[in-house]
């Protein structure tokens, strides 16, 4: 394996489960020096695992959403390893299933500050620490529910859509200053977020069923998600910015409608 991280000095929010502990995982193993920061304490247990593997991380207790913990964040990864190169924003909750009026507002304000306002924070703290550096990656998580209706919640689909632009946004802002800002928009993944479903489809014997909606027939995996956020934050990407990548397996390509089957006559 390619050494793409070497000595650089990376921030993964959400990193005590799912697509953030995947990413933390990798960006060790290829030499990166890794702050895994999540709400959970089990992000312990990620820093540990990557320690055990003879990688470089430390974890840290925050609340994504609370500019403090994300400033105290930055603050541990400069003082810890002499910087910062990369931060990847992957932090974020669902909200829920619940419509439009059968939300409570407080609902969506709490699934916005997490989802929307924290990945602006980490783009506002951890940006000037980059740059200092001589410019880097931010990756922000956003989701496929952010592109169209029909992938989650009003409360999670309009905060990832929010993530989305702010990628965008964020890219034209920092113009300069070498820093790129891309966001992945995850489609159906098995995660912290998601173990409902698929508990639940393993339980009833209907796991064929999850994800059955995209053209791969699956869902994904946490690493699948987390190598290509790896990607965007690597030189191998390095002129892709503002940009938003649906990895979704083919999900959001299409328009509802009644699909041919592989080898067979559509009806």
């Amino acid at each position: 394996m390619t050494a793409r991280f070497t000595d650089k000095s990376i921030i993964v929010t959400g990193a005590a489960s799912g697509i953030g502990r995947a990413a933390a995982t990798l960006f060790a193993a290829e030499g990166g020096k890794v702050i895994c920061a999540d709400w959970s304490e089990a992000a312990e247990d990620t820093a540990q695992a990557i320690r055990d593997a003879g990688g470089t991380a430390t974890a840290i207790k925050i609340d994504a959403g609370k500019e403090e913990d994300v400033v105290r964040t930055v603050a541990l990864a400069v003082e810890t390893f002499g910087g910062l190169d990369i931060m990847f924003a992957n932090a974020g909750i669902s909200g829920g299933m619940a419509n439009i009026f059968d939300t409570d507002v407080s609902l969506i304000t709490e699934v916005l500050r997490v989802n929307l306002i924290g990945p602006y924070l980490a783009v506002k703290h951890a940006a000037p620490e980059i740059a200092k550096h001589g410019g880097g990656a931010i990756v922000l998580t956003a989701s496929v529910a952010g592109i169209r209706s029909g992938a989650g919640s009003p409360a999670y689909s309009a905060s990832k859509a929010g993530v989305i632009n702010l990628a965008m946004t964020s890219a034209q802002q920092l113009s300069g200053s070498n820093i790129r800002v891309n966001a992945i928009c995850p489609g159906l993944t098995e995660t912290g977020m998601t173990k409902p479903t698929f508990d639940y489809a393993r339980e009833a014997g209907k796991m064929e069923k999850v994800g059955r909606l995209n053209p791969l027939r699956r869902a994904a995996q946490p690493e699948e998600l987390a190598k290509v956020a790896l990607f965007l934050a690597s030189d191998d990407a390095s002129y892709v910015n503002g940009q938003a990548l649906a990895v979704d397996g083919g999900l959001s390509s299409s328009h509802p409608v009644t699909r041919q089957e592989y080898g067979k006559t559509a009806v």
